[in-house]
């Protein structure tokens, strides 16, 4: 596959104020029978990550389509990333879909993309549309990170400057711009839990977790396994792991999750 395989598209998601445009990279499937790809990424990270990147060539290697996408105020996108909330994310990862995804597919989530990839599984549902749900592959996945694993660790300065400014500003070791965390994200949050009940997913989950994670404990992660009813959940712990999961080995586990749900024995 070469990048001229891949076509940069836009849409525009929301109305009026709330309009803005969101960035895709589409690699169309090239054979039927294989089902796509929709990367979803992490809080500020955008779709040239190198994960997202090597899904979309293997699945270029197998004639199969892949979608990855930046959300508004991430990488190619538009808007303000402070606007930015789970529900004002999600809408553009289900507008996407709908433009772009062609048949079943796998959603393959990074970090607080794995809980965006349950929301649309719920969201899909909802809408009559599990069976385009092909799968799921989580990585190192943060369902509910506001409430269950920041909210307990705020600093009553953090606290404070969520209610008098609106927001707080934390350090990242991931680049030299500190993260930003609103008040808006944090309230909206509360209304996206996937933790607060049985997630109904009726397709393959796979989480893959680092034990050495310092953003995700994976203890989360099982966490997370009790609330899908599926017996089709497989977890895999991988003992030096970090957050980011993008060594060759790791990606190479990726992969082959992939191709599990992709092309099952």
């Amino acid at each position: 596959m070469t990048m001229s395989d891949v076509e940069e598209k836009r849409i525009t998601v929301g109305e009026n104020g709330q309009a803005r445009e969101i960035a895709a990279l589409i690699r169309p499937a090239t054979a039927i029978g294989r089902p796509g790809t929709i990367w979803l990424g992490g809080y500020r990270s955008d779709m040239s990550g190198s994960k997202a990147e090597a899904i979309c060539v293997h699945q270029g290697s197998k004639a199969a389509a892949s979608i990855r996408f930046d959300y508004s105020g991430h990488g190619a996108s538009g808007g303000e990333f402070t606007d930015g909330t789970i529900s004002r994310w999600l809408e553009e990862s289900l507008a996407v879909f709908d433009r772009f995804a062609e048949g079943p597919q796998i959603l393959v989530g990074s970090s607080m993309g794995g809980w965006i990839a349950l929301r649309m599984a719920q969201e899909l549902r909802n809408r009559g549309e599990a069976d385009r749900i092909a799968g799921l592959v989580l990585i190192a996945p943060a369902p509910d990170f506001t409430h269950e694993l920041m909210e307990p660790e705020l600093s009553e300065e953090e606290r404070q400057s969520l209610e008098t400014r609106g927001y707080f500003e934390e350090p990242t070791p991931y680049g030299p711009d500190p993260n930003v965390f609103t008040k808006a994200l944090f309230e909206d949050g509360r209304a996206n839990r996937v933790l607060d009940g049985i997630i109904e997913v009726d397709a393959p989950v796979t989480i893959i977790q680092g034990m050495e994670d310092p953003d995700v404990p994976w203890k989360h992660a099982l966490r997370l396994v009790e609330h899908l009813p599926s017996t089709n959940v497989d977890v895999q712990l991988i003992r030096d792991g970090d957050h980011r999961l993008s060594r060759p080995e790791d990606i190479q586990r990726i992969l082959a999750a992939v191709d599990r749900i992709a092309e099952p024995v």
